[in-house]
């Protein structure tokens, strides 16, 4: 039996991989409808661009993959580094201050229990 799975990325988020990856652990390996209730009431931005791309994955899995709602858990989650925008402000005794302003790409697979 060939294993569906449905995918949703959401690539150059303005947000820290740092402050992302605690809310994937909350619901790596969860049910759909357990770790969207999880995600709604996380405090925090994360939780909503998380929780964005998440029924993203949900909405790709039932409209692309006939698969249902009902058995589907999120197999796979993940919020990796992307690229570093790097910006100055001027430092004491006429230096410059680097400022690092970080991205992610948050990626999600949603798998069906068997």
């Amino acid at each position: 039996m060939e294993v569906k799975e449905a995918k949703a990325v959401a690539k150059y988020v303005r947000m820290s991989p740092i402050k992302l990856k605690p809310v994937t652990d909350l619901v790596r390996g969860k049910n759909l409808d357990e770790a969207l209730t999880i995600l709604k009431f996380t405090p925090g931005k994360g939780a909503e661009l998380v929780e964005k791309v998440v029924e993203s994955a949900a909405a790709n899995a039932e409209n692309n993959f006939d698969m249902d709602r009902g058995n589907l858990y999120v197999a796979e989650i993940s919020a990796n580094q992307g690229p570093t925008m790097k910006r100055y402000r001027a430092g004491a005794q006429g230096r410059a201050s680097i400022i690092l302003k970080r991205s992610s790409h948050i990626s999600v697979t949603l798998r069906e229990r068997a």
